[in-house]
């Protein structure tokens, strides 16, 4: 994989992936969003033909940053599956298997709709509103203007699936997934690669980190 790029919080180390994650150093934790996993699987349930492999690849990533990172636990900020069982779901109960001494954190999502005893079975610990961890680290799904406190809490949230347009020569113009941070906040890239993009104007003092080619550019 490509070389994780370094971004400082409140002193604490966080490694941009281009696969679409953050490793937080000092809490040796991989924080990820909106991976969507059972998505093809219920579109294929409603008549959609989406091939499997869409899920089994972005399954495969998330074992290669969990193989590259080796992290002591995976907090997952909303949105780890799409919708109702399927038998795509039954694949990430045999992946589990494979980690079962990983913990899983999972900050519930609005898609997050499976039964309480699944996650049990899963061995997904699941938060319902937001985590907060090391006194300054607050993690939640959907991010509103009442939750950010930028004196004492920094935010990781997911749910938007954050893109920016890059403009070249004339007026063509390609859109990206990018990790979004502002003073408060930061807004994680779709880990699923079956998602779309909802673009970004940010201001003159907020970073944009695209990934572009599985390399993370940063535009401001």
């Amino acid at each position: 994989m490509q070389v994780p790029v370094a971004h400082k919080i409140f002193e604490h180390q966080f490694w941009l992936s281009p696969d679409r994650c953050i490793f937080w150093e000092e809490a040796k934790a991989l924080i990820v969003s909106d991976l969507h996993f059972g998505k093809s699987g219920h579109f294929r349930k409603n008549g959609i033909p989406i091939p499997q492999m869409v899920y089994k690849h972005d399954l495969q990533r998330l074992v290669g940053q969990l193989q590259y990172f080796q992290p002591e636990q995976v907090i997952v900020v909303g949105d780890l599956f799409h919708s109702r069982e399927n038998k795509e779901l039954e694949l990430f109960k045999r992946w589990r298997h494979d980690f079962a001494d990983l913990p899983i954190r999972l900050v519930r999502g609005n898609h997050d709709i499976l039964r309480d005893q699944w996650y049990r079975e899963a061995a997904i610990e699941v938060i319902e509103e937001s985590l907060t961890l090391h006194t300054h680290f607050n993690f939640i799904h959907d991010l509103l203007p009442e939750h950010i406190n930028s004196e004492q809490l920094y935010s990781f949230s997911g749910h938007l699936h954050p893109g920016v347009r890059i403009s070249g020569l004339g007026k063509q113009s390609l859109s990206f997934p990018c990790f979004y941070f502002t003073r408060s906040f930061c807004v994680l890239p779709a880990f699923g690669q079956f998602t779309g993009l909802a673009m970004i104007n940010p201001a003159a003092d907020e970073n944009v980190f695209a990934i572009v080619n599985k390399q993370i550019i940063q535009l401001q």
